[in-house]
């Protein structure tokens, strides 16, 4: 393998490394977020509970429910952001796989290519060794 294709292919590699972690940590900001929202449903039926069996903390009820609403649309933003950048790095991702795999092909092409120019060329020194020899035995 020639040493620019052994390059572009390292440089490829990397690109694809590169962008598998971005992926991860996306979909862990993602899982995070996903975490946020099902704690948060969880802590708003805990209160609104609470508030079904005290009806002093029944007043109470709705100034929570101002705050968890604000908590959990910022959670909700974070998550559509995370889904969104996760659909864009896949694509870099998936792009950035085709790229080395093309990379790949035409190295491999090359090195089939120069192989079988070895092979005519050791091919044709032979036969023009038993050419000598044929005219030496006349």
């Amino acid at each position: 393998m020639t040493k620019w294709a052994q390059s572009l292919i390292r440089i490829s590699n990397y690109e694809v490394e590169t962008l598998q972690k971005r992926l991860a940590d996306i979909a862990t900001r993602r899982a995070t977020a996903e975490m946020r929202i099902a704690v948060l449903d969880a802590e708003r039926e805990l209160e609104t509970e609470n508030a079904r069996a005290c009806p002093s903390s029944g007043r109470l009820l709705e100034a929570y429910l101002g705050g968890w609403k604000t908590r959990r649309d910022t959670a909700q933003s974070d998550l559509h952001a995370a889904e969104s950048e996760e659909t864009g790095a896949r694509d870099a991702l998936m792009a950035a796989f085709e790229e080395l795999k093309k990379f790949e092909h035409v190295a491999e092409a090359t090195r089939l290519s120069q192989l079988a120019a070895a092979q005519r060329r050791e091919s044709a020194a032979m036969d023009e060794q038993a050419i000598r020899r044929a005219a030496r035995a006349r």
